[in-house]
């Protein structure tokens, strides 16, 4: 696959050097040679890098190379954990059946670096989420593939640059939602795409709450973290351990530079994703967003703690998402003629008998698939939109950050799902996007 996918970059490269160029000239490389058309890709490997290899970044890094991604590099601005990376990387290409042409795993502190290298196909970015679109944008840009954990940046701006870029370069892109390729979730929303629970007026979205933290003073940087790099575009501030990661959860989740709403979005997508899907809403949200929330009084921790946020879309269908101490985590689906919750764990329904339907042949059928990281290398070697496409993941992060600048304002805000913009807001349209610390921009 590498022969083909440097071909790709060739082009990319030489075509002017800029991406209208790139756009100008979409099918230079023969689809052949990339896979479509019933071919097969010259290799089964996808060469792959991860960046940001803590936690779920980890995680998803071992996931790829068990499902045949070939591993060539990791990068992280913190030396303990990529070096930790690196060596269970070359533990797993150890076993002789995987050797292969296998020549080890490099690491890296600046991302850029890593981009820069030709022979990698797809790269896998589990950064802080104000990390996620400006390296998203650059590793595009050289040429690779995406895989983008959850949520896409911290702005609707930086969501729509982001799929701008995607669509022009034709990248394969992959948003860490996770919940497309969960059996349980596909079904519920099939049965409402196909009328099993009568007309659908109703959803209801509950997920973790926020959490808080107290005052930290400044700490020394603790030795091999890159603490600017890992501040990036983010406000220069001091470290403090609770900035990155204070005990069993990581701090960053809960402060506003570097989550923008915690947990509404951070962790929320996952299931606003879902009825999103449901609601046939890939390429729209919401035309009427209110909310309001509880924030932390002090400390470092600054997003929302609870939070209740209604949301009207065109066709009527009401949604109301808060953290679970109001509604039943994961998704209710209502209809005139009954109703769905689905969570990770279950699926339950009334009438119970809709768990035994069966979707036929000339019905709405989702995107079938058991797995984000296969699907992924899949999709790369035969060129093929993912489970969650970018427009999809665009929209639905964006549901997150409509209820938080609601919240924000303490008003009902009109939104114009098309244009993107608020109707006759300026104040709300200029939360659509966020600052960021030269010299990075998205």
């Amino acid at each position: 696959m590498n022969r083909n996918r440097l071909t790709r970059r060739s082009f990319l490269k030489n075509a002017a050097g800029t991406v209208v160029a790139a756009a100008a000239f979409p099918y230079v490389v023969p689809s052949s040679a990339l896979g479509k058309a019933g071919t097969v890709a010259p290799s089964n490997h996808v060469t792959v890098a991860s960046i940001g290899v803590g936690g779920r970044g980890a995680f998803n890094t071992r996931s790829l190379m068990n499902y045949g991604g070939q591993v060539l590099a990791v990068c992280d601005v913190d030396q303990p954990i990529r070096k930790k990376m690196k060596n269970i990387v070359e533990a797993f290409y150890a076993d002789e059946q995987r050797s292969g042409s296998y020549n080890g795993c490099d690491d890296y502190n600046d991302f850029r670096e890593l981009l820069a290298r030709s022979d990698i196909d797809a790269v896998m970015i589990a950064t802080p989420d104000h990390w996620h679109v400006p390296i998203a944008i650059a590793a595009v840009k050289a040429g690779k593939d995406i895989y983008v954990e959850k949520p896409l940046g911290v702005s609707i701006e930086q969501g729509r640059v982001l799929r701008d870029t995607v669509r022009r370069f034709g990248a394969v892109f992959m948003h860490g939602t996770e919940q497309r390729s969960m059996s349980q979730f596909r079904f519920a929303c099939e049965l409402v795409r196909n009328g099993r629970i009568g007309k659908l007026h109703t959803i209801k979205v509950a997920c973790p709450p926020g959490q808080q933290t107290g005052v930290y003073p400044p700490m020394p940087v603790p030795k091999g973290l890159d603490w600017d790099m890992w501040l990036g575009p983010a406000p220069w501030v001091q470290y403090t351990k609770a900035r990155l990661r204070p005990g069993p959860g990581q701090g960053w989740y809960f402060i506003s530079d570097y989550a923008t709403s915690g947990f509404v979005t951070g962790w929320g997508v996952h299931h606003l994703d879902v009825a999103q899907w449901a609601l046939d809403a890939d390429h729209t949200g919401p035309v009427e967003i209110e909310g309001h929330g509880l924030f932390p009084k002090d400390g470092l921790w600054d997003t929302p703690l609870t939070w209740s946020i209604d949301y009207t879309y065109a066709n009527g269908v009401r949604m109301n998402f808060t953290d679970n101490h109001t509604n039943r985590q994961g998704v209710r689906f209502e209809g005139t003629d009954g109703c769905i919750h689905v969570t990770r764990s279950s699926i339950d329904a009334r009438p119970r008998s809709l768990l035994r339907s069966t979707i036929g042949h000339d019905e709405i059928h989702l995107y079938n698939c058991d797995s984000d990281d296969r699907n992924f290398l899949d999709c790369v070697k035969t060129r093929s939109e993912t489970c969650s496409p970018i427009e999809a993941a665009h929209r639905s992060t964006a549901v997150g950050y409509l209820g938080h600048i609601s919240i924000l304002l303490g008003r009902k805000l009109r939104w114009d799902p098309d244009k993107e913009t608020f109707i006759n807001d300026k104040q709300a349209d200029r939360m659509l996007s966020r600052p960021m610390r030269s010299p990075w921009a998205s």
